[in-house]
């Protein structure tokens, strides 16, 4: 029962970071098949890449064919639909953080599992999170948003702080879930509507770092 629960909420993420990764992918007017290469990554990326440093090989999204299937269904309704996704633009904002705090506990999940140190349980749920849209930025050449001044990864990261400290209380599995999921979702939701940032580099760093000049000969 227990792993039906968690593959069911971890089909539900991966169908959501799919979904942005294909809107990315028609906003920067790519063909069917970058749209669903992009979906491909944001959905399973992160949890390969955390699948491959624990050394859980064959990863969890190749064993099973219902992730990349789900990666796929969701692009290409979103490639054909892509008019009507637009205009829930807030609703998929919000579905976002839902997926960010139920990858957030999936990883710090399974790096328990893996018994690893603390630093590496928060890594996990970290790397679960946000490697995904860390690869589609890259692809699509832009610096990743989560290296920017969005408070996207710093909500993951308490989020894998709470599920470590809950454990060594000794809750339960299915309550620790639930409650980081939740937490991570509650930071994200209120990061977007009161528009909270970290410390960002200002322009007055041009004095320290002037730009380079080419004298004309």
């Amino acid at each position: 029962m227990e792993k039906e629960i968690i593959l069911c909420l971890d089909l539900f993420g991966t169908a959501i970071f799919a979904a942005t990764g294909a809107i990315k992918g028609v906003r920067r007017r790519l063909d069917i098949f970058g749209v669903t290469v992009l979906a491909c990554c944001v959905g399973v990326g992160g949890g390969i890449t955390r699948d491959a440093i624990l050394g859980a090989v064959p990863a969890a999204a190749l064993q099973h064919w219902t992730y990349l299937c789900t990666c796929i269904a969701v692009a290409l309704t979103i490639f054909f639909t892509v008019r009507f996704w637009m205009k829930l633009r807030n609703i998929i904002q919000i579905c976002d953080a839902v997926g960010l705090g139920v990858f957030t506990a999936i990883g710090a999940a399974k790096g328990m599992a893996y018994e690893v140190s603390c630093i590496g349980i928060l890594l996990c749920g970290v790397i679960t999170a946000i490697g995904g849209g860390i690869i589609r930025d890259v692809l699509v050449r832009e610096i990743p948003v989560v290296l920017r001044s969005d408070f996207y990864a710093t909500a993951s990261l308490m989020g894998g702080i709470l599920y470590y400290m809950l454990d060594l209380y000794g809750v339960g599995w299915f309550l620790n879930f639930s409650m980081t999921s939740f937490f991570v979702f509650s930071v994200r939701f209120a990061a977007m509507y009161f528009k909270l940032q970290l410390p960002e580099a200002h322009g007055s760093l041009k004095n320290i770092f002037p730009p380079s000049t080419h004298r004309k000969k």
